[in-house]
């Protein structure tokens, strides 16, 4: 399947960070309760039509925009540039590549200024900018700091049909790869990548796509992702709860996904490790590992696997789905049971190496 994204001549734009996602939601007064109300995320602006949220360490406009539509999808994996340069760079490199490319000077979003989306290789809406407003940082808003707090924006998710595609493309693009899934076939199911020095800015998620698998806020300790469970099992909504607490092998972070009212995928995640050395070694996992997504060797539910949220081309339509032909991690056959091995068979229990770093 895979057909290789050419690179273009031009250099790449120099990409910090993610910067923010905007959604579509279809009803606005219910994502706000969940939104703020819940998870505590802080507004920053609202009006009838869209509400701009932030976290606690944030000194930029938003985070993440919450816009009233018909039909619950993503309108853009928003990435801040290193300079207004670098935005004239993401324009000359995506015509290059033959993408649509829009660019507006007073922004898509309120907060943000000069901006680039473009409908990308994957069909992905991906936005590039860097004049932004600045806000109050919370840090030290102690008298703000809820017991669940999100204090930054950590990572997106997308699900794809065709990774090693994503993969070039995205390392093209000035990503690196911190982590992968493969199997003994060479079949890669899925990549982490990042630009700024934690284990993913983005990750590929091989599925039927374009789609969003999820968007991640981190917190810092675990005992404020348990604390969430716990106000929304107080809340009577534990069943928003779709899949831990628990523990990645990938990554090593501690996690949690939940469901917005529209379905929409919410990872709260926390430690990580640091990956910005030049030569940080890449970690490959079996797919065969089933402590590859949970360390504790816990199954994941299937609507994990299958279900994800639409993403809009730059007109506001849904992007078809393109169903991935090579065998997804869901169709990965790993025993009666239902789970693969925590080692392989005969392998010692004492020093089993679970990620080979290369």
């Amino acid at each position: 399947m895979t057909n290789f994204v050419p690179t273009p001549t031009v250099p790449a734009p120099d990409i910090v960070r993610c910067a923010y996602m905007e959604i579509v939601v279809t009803d606005l007064a219910r994502s706000r309760e969940f939104y703020v109300d819940v998870l505590g995320l802080h507004v920053t602006e609202e009006d009838e039509n869209a509400i701009y949220l932030r976290s606690l360490e944030e000194f930029i406009h938003h985070n993440l925009v919450l816009r009233k539509g018909p039909v619950a999808a993503v309108a853009a994996f928003a990435y801040r540039v290193k300079s207004p340069a670098e935005v004239d760079a993401a324009e000359a490199y995506y015509r290059e590549l033959g993408c649509r490319v829009e660019r507006r000077k007073e922004g898509f979003t309120k907060g943000v200024g000069d901006s680039v989306r473009v409908e990308d290789p994957l069909g992905f809406p991906y936005e590039f900018f860097y004049d932004v407003d600045h806000v109050e940082r919370l840090t030290q808003r102690y008298d703000l700091y809820s017991a669940g707090e999100l204090v930054r924006l950590d990572h997106f998710n997308q699900v794809t049909p065709d990774v090693p595609k994503g993969r070039k493309y995205l390392e093209d693009l000035g990503f690196r790869v911190s982590e992968d899934i493969k199997d003994s076939d060479g079949v890669t199911y899925a990549a982490w990548m990042h630009r700024k020095q934690t284990v993913h800015d983005t990750a590929l998620t091989g599925g039927n796509g374009p789609r969003m698998h999820h968007v991640a806020f981190a917190t810092h300790e675990k005992h404020n992702i348990i604390q969430i469970c716990d106000k929304m099992g107080a809340l009577r909504i534990s069943d928003r709860i779709e899949r831990g607490p628990g523990r990645h092998g990938v990554s090593n972070a501690f996690y949690l996904y939940i469901l917005d009212p529209d379905g929409h995928r919410i990872e709260i995640y926390t430690q990580d490790y640091y990956t910005g050395d030049p030569d940080n070694p890449t970690i490959t996992w079996d797919v065969h590992d089933n402590q590859r997504r949970d360390w504790w060797g816990n199954p994941v539910v299937p609507s994990w696997y299958t279900e994800a949220s639409l993403v809009l081309d730059l007109d506001g339509n849904p992007q078809p789905v393109i169903e991935r032909e090579e065998k997804s991690e869901m169709a990965v056959t790993i025993g009666a049971d239902g789970f693969s091995y925590t080692r392989p068979e005969g392998a010692p229990a004492e020093g089993f190496k679970l990620g080979a770093q290369v």
